[in-house]
């Protein structure tokens, strides 16, 4: 390899690798904090001396997680740390009740084990409170990492910073797009390919509302695309699939797209058909 191109990389490496929280950690801490809260997924009971010994050890291990990172809070590290933990009691009671509506929404659920152990879009709902948290606080990239991390293994993208109410249920969920700034209200049902975003990208919308906001009891049917930072839908509203809006819709609304299909026997060659696969 060439020795100036050498030089460069480790200048770069030098230069841009110290505020960053490492990703192999950062991925091994994201599982292992779920799977201590849903020791289920590994199928491993634990002693309640383990159970005490393992959270313990979670708090020191996030601990030196944020330790490089540039925080804007300006609370110290240590009491971040314990108030994300001390946070993390009425989180799981919230993922919980998260449980319970897949188990009470999905017909082909059989029990809450399955859910935790099999459902995607509750794991990314588990990730995305437990990145919240960090979020919320101020803590830069790794709850970024988290949320990317949980993408990559679901096919849903979640950016920490969205607001997601309680009672949350995602079905299926790859595609779904749900943006920073959107607000999720509660008992919110969420088909796959759902999109929560902006109308529009400019650097200098940055810190402002660029996202919608759905409100309690709404169900959006797989495909729809919801945009821009006004865009509000009323509470116990159905989007119905593949729907397109950019305004807001009233509460107790049924908004769905007009479309024809025909059906007709294979034998009928009158119309041709104009596509093959």
């Amino acid at each position: 390899m060439n020795a100036s191109f050498v030089k460069m990389l480790k200048h770069i490496n030098s230069s841009n690798c110290l505020d960053v929280p490492p990703i192999r950690d950062t991925i091994a801490f994201t599982d292992d904090l779920v799977h201590l809260l849903f020791p289920i997924m590994e199928n491993h009971q634990m002693e309640l001396s383990e159970v005490q010994q393992q959270f313990e050890s979670m708090q020191v291990r996030l601990n030196v997680l944020m330790q490089p990172l540039k925080i804007d809070n300006e609370s110290p590290v240590e009491k971040i740390v314990q108030d994300i933990f001390e946070e993390i009691p009425h989180m799981y009671q919230i993922l919980v009740e998260d449980a319970n509506i897949f188990l009470a929404s999905d017909p082909a659920a059989c029990c809450l084990e399955e859910v935790v152990i099999c459902y995607p879009g509750f794991y990314a709902l588990t990730i995305h409170r437990l990145a919240h948290s960090l979020y919320t606080r101020g803590i830069p990239l790794l709850p970024r990492v988290m949320s990317e991390y949980a993408h990559g293994k679901t096919g849903i993208d979640i950016h920490p910073g969205a607001q997601i109410g309680r009672r949350c249920y995602i079905d299926h969920g790859t595609g779904i797009v749900i943006g920073e700034t959107a607000v999720v209200g509660d008992n919110v049902k969420i088909y796959q390919g759902v999109t929560l975003g902006a109308t529009f990208v400019e650097k200098r919308l940055k810190h402002t509302k660029r996202h919608p906001t759905i409100e309690d009891n709404v169900i959006l049917y797989a495909g729809s695309t919801i945009l821009g930072k006004s865009t509000v839908i009323g509470h116990d509203t159905i989007i119905g699939g593949n729907v397109w809006l950019t305004e807001s819709v009233a509460p107790n609304s049924v908004v769905y797209r007009q479309q024809e299909s025909v059906i007709r026997d294979k034998g009928n060659e009158s119309t041709p058909i104009n596509w093959v696969i």
